[in-house]
C-alpha cells in the first residue's frame, strides 16, 4: 500500500477490525472500522486523515473531506531529566497518532536544554496532554508560558505568523501587531456580576452584552484577548464566584494591539525560555510578578544575583538576590567596630575575585 500524504509505500503484515480488541481478518471491505499493521519505522509516518491507496493501482488523488485542525495555544514542554528526551519524544508521537489536533516539534533552551514546541486548542487541550504524559508514560516534564499565535506585519509589507517569543522581529521593523481575540460567555449569580465586570475590564477586555438567565444566573457576553484567559483567567472566575461561575469561548479573529516582547534577564544574560509576548501596558506588572516569582526558586549564590525583566533594552523590573555570606565577625566580642568592617572589606574584596 501506499501512503498519499508522505508517497511511501508499505507491506502490510495484517489487517482487521477491533471488537472492541484487535481480531484479524483477511481483507477490509467498505464500512469496516479496522487496523493495517504495516513495516512503519516511526509514528511520524502516521498522519490522521491520510488516504491508504493500492501501490500498483493508486487514486489519482486523496479523499476529499477531512480539513486539518489548526492549533491556538503553544507551549514549550521540557523533560525534567535530559536523559528522557527520547522517551518523551516518543511518547508524543503516539499521542499525535490519536489526536490531530496536537503538534510538536523540537527546540532547546539555555535554561531547561532540549525539549519540544507543541501546538494545542485550548488551555483544557494542554492540561490533558501533559496529564496524558505523565500517568500514562510516567515522565517527568517542564512547560514553558504558553502563548497564542500573533499576526506580524513588517515595514517591507511582510506577513509574519510568530508562535514562538524567540522568533518575534525586532521592534524597529514591525508595522502592526494583531492578536487573537474569543468571545467569552460568562454565567454567574447575579451579585456577582461588578466582580466579573472588573476582571474582564482588568484583562483589556469589552462586555458586549448582558442578559438574565433566571432571577438568580446572569450571562455575560464578553470580547477578550486569548492571551489574557489562558493562565489564570478560568481559577480568578471560579474563586470570585464561589465556584459558581462558568465560561465558554470561541475564537472570533484578530485584532490590532500594542504587544511588545519582554525578556527576562539573570545575572545580565537572557534565558530565552522565560522570554513572553505582552501588551506594553502590562509589562512592567508582569514583569514585577515573574522577577518575584524567579527570586522564590532561584538558589543564593555567594554574590549578588540580579533578575531583571527588559522591553527593547529598558529595564521594567527588577529583583536581587541577596548574596550568600560566612559571619566572619562571629568571633568579635566587643571592641572597635572598626575592626569587624575590616573583616567584612575583606569577605567583600574575596567575593568581587570570586565573580572575576
Amino acid at each position: 500500500v501506499k501512503l498519499m500524504h508522505t508517497n511511501k509505500t508499505y507491506e502490510v503484515k495484517e489487517v482487521g477490525v477491533f471488537t472492541p480488541k484487535m481480531n484479524a481478518r483477511e481483507k477490509l471491505v467498505a464500512g469496516d472500522v479496522g487496523y493495517v499493521i504495516a513495516n512503519m519505522k516511526s509514528a511520524d509516518e502516521a498522519k490522521i486523515g491520510d488516504t491508504i491507496t493500492d501501490n500498483t493501482h493508486p487514486c489519482p488523488e486523496p479523499l476529499p473531506g477531512y480539513k486539518e485542525i489548526q492549533p491556538m495555544v503553544f507551549s514549550g514542554i521540557y523533560p525534567v531529566e535530559s536523559s528522557d528526551y527520547e522517551a518523551l519524544k516518543a511518547a508524543m508521537g503516539k499521542l499525535q497518532i490519536n489526536d490531530a489536533a496536537f503538534t510538536f516539534g523540537s527546540e532547546s533552551s539555555t535554561a531547561l536544554g532540549f525539549g519540544f514546541r507543541c501546538g494545542f486548542l485550548g488551555l483544557l487541550h494542554m492540561e490533558i496532554i501533559q496529564e496524558r504524559l505523565r500517568r500514562e508514560f510516567n515522565m517527568d516534564v517542564i512547560s514553558t508560558y504558553p502563548s497564542v499565535i500573533y499576526q506580524v506585519t513588517l515595514t517591507d509589507g511582510t506577513e509574519l505568523i510568530v508562535d514562538n517569543p524567540t522568533l518575534f522581529p525586532e521592534p524597529q521593523v514591525i508595522q502592526e501587531i494583531r492578536e487573537p481575540i474569543v468571545n467569552v460567555y460568562i454565567m454567574v449569580p447575579g451579585e456577582y456580576i461588578g466582580d466579573m465586570m472588573q476582571l474582564v475590564l482588568e484583562k483589556r477586555g469589552d462586555v458586549t452584552n448582558t442578559e438574565t438567565i433566571d432571577d438568580m444566573r446572569v450571562m455575560l457576553s464578553c470580547v477578550l484577548p486569548l492571551a489574557e484567559i489562558l493562565v489564570d483567567f478560568n481559577d480568578r472566575l471560579k474563586s470570585m464566584t464561589r465556584g459558581y461561575g462558568s465560561m465558554d469561548y470561541e475564537h472570533s479573529g484578530y485584532r490590532a494591539a500594542k504587544m511588545v516582547k519582554m525578556d527576562m534577564l539573570i545575572a545580565g544574560d537572557p534565558v530565552e525560555a522565560f522570554s513572553t509576548i505582552v501588551h506594553r501596558d502590562k509589562a512592567e506588572s508582569y514583569g514585577r510578578v515573574l522577577a518575584g516569582k524567579l527570586k522564590e526558586v532561584i538558589p543564593s549564590h555567594l554574590f549578588v544575583v540580579a533578575i531583571q525583566a527588559a522591553v527593547g533594552g529598558k529595564i521594567v523590573a527588577r529583583e536581587s538576590i541577596s548574596a550568600m555570606r560566612k559571619n566572619v565577625t562571629a568571633k568579635c566580642y566587643g571592641g572597635d567596630i572598626s575592626r569587624k568592617r575590616k573583616l567584612l572589606e575583606k569577605q567583600k574584596e574575596g567575593k568581587k575575585k570570586m565573580k572575576m
